[in-house]
């Protein structure tokens, strides 16, 4: 048995605190995101999120694999095709994700910018196509991951069996993966950041400048680009900045490992845009919460005290389980 180094056992101890943050969050928000799909003309916001969160259920249901990875130091203990879906599945839902935080960028900047044309305009079917787009773009370009594995893409130890996955590759699969990677950190990464931030730019300054835009909706506002923003800087801008080093220096640089795992950090941050992006959400989140305190009260033998006050978590919010989001459009 391979024991990890301090270096990797501190990140097999970020990805399972990854995993227990992330994976209840994004399946409340995935029971609110169906519950609002599920109704009548479902706005493409809401189809977006629920993309988005299924985005990071796939990462989150993967990690276990980079888990076993890290604990093992990474010389991958299991069958190389199992290194090879781990791999596509993981990247993939990355770079979904990327898209669909572009997309949503895209709506919230249209129901603010044109409240009344978007109103009249908006179907469920955009949403649909914007989240297949984004799913096609990001799966279609990471089946380079299969495509490398079965060029033998992963090095292979002195030991015909270990393998380490995905990493350390030759020089005739540099010649693929390399100009692949630079595609990947200008069509899947910095297309989408340059059109977040211009959306999100344009959408603040509308929130903040309208005069009849209440302080809580200036907050959210505010709340939903710095989230939005830290997942393109911190999770996601690492990881792509590797592809940028490794296209220069020809080799993958030693801090790639990091950077995938800031990568899945992005599944930890999207429950708190799914909060500042939807009342659904936000009910959702409340009702876990007052059940987690009841819960506890409970085992403390004070039971029903403390449960009424999560309900005014949100005074802004519509009461109405089935009421549209009014967060930043004219509904």
């Amino acid at each position: 048995t391979v024991m990890p180094t301090l270096e990797n056992s501190l990140i097999l101890t970020a990805y399972i605190i990854i995993f227990l943050t992330g994976l209840p969050a994004n399946l409340l928000a995935l029971r609110a995101f169906v519950g609002r799909v599920r109704q009548p003309h479902p706005a493409p916001i809401h189809i977006l999120l629920l993309s988005l969160t299924l985005a990071d259920l796939l990462l989150l249901l993967l990690l276990p694999f980079k888990m076993v990875d890290a604990a093992s130091d990474f010389i991958w203990p299991l069958p190389e095709l199992v290194c090879a879906v781990t791999g596509f599945g993981f990247y993939s839902s990355i770079y979904c994700s990327v898209w669909l935080l572009a997309a949503i960028s895209i709506e919230r900047y249209l129901g603010v910018a044109f409240p009344v044309r978007y109103k009249l305009s908006r179907r469920p079917v955009y949403g649909v196509i914007a989240a297949l787009i984004s799913w096609i773009l990001s799966f279609g370009h990471c089946t380079i991951v299969i495509i490398i594995q079965y060029l033998n893409s992963t090095q292979r130890l002195t030991n015909e069996s270990s393998i380490i996955c995905y990493e350390n590759f030759t020089a005739e699969q540099l010649e693929v993966v390399i100009p692949v990677r630079l595609e990947l950190f200008l069509v899947l990464f910095l297309i989408p950041m340059a059109v977040t931030i211009f959306c999100y730019w344009r959408f603040v300054w509308i929130m903040l400048t309208q005069p009849h835009v209440g302080a809580q909706r200036r907050r959210r506002a505010v709340g939903l680009a710095v989230v939005t923003l830290l997942n393109f800087l911190v999770c996601f801008g690492p990881y792509n900045v590797s592809h940028l080093v490794g296209f220069h220096t020809k080799v993958s640089p030693k801090w790639r490992a990091e950077a995938v795992l800031l990568s899945s950090l992005n599944a930890s941050l999207d429950p708190l845009l799914f909060y500042f992006s939807s009342s659904a959400v936000r009910r959702a989140f409340g009702k876990g919460l007052q059940a987690l305190r009841h819960r506890g009260s409970s085992l403390l033998g004070r039971r029903g005290k403390e449960t009424a006050e999560v309900a005014n978590v949100d005074r802004g919010v519509s009461q109405t389980e089935g009421a549209p989001s009014s967060d930043y459009t004219t509904d």
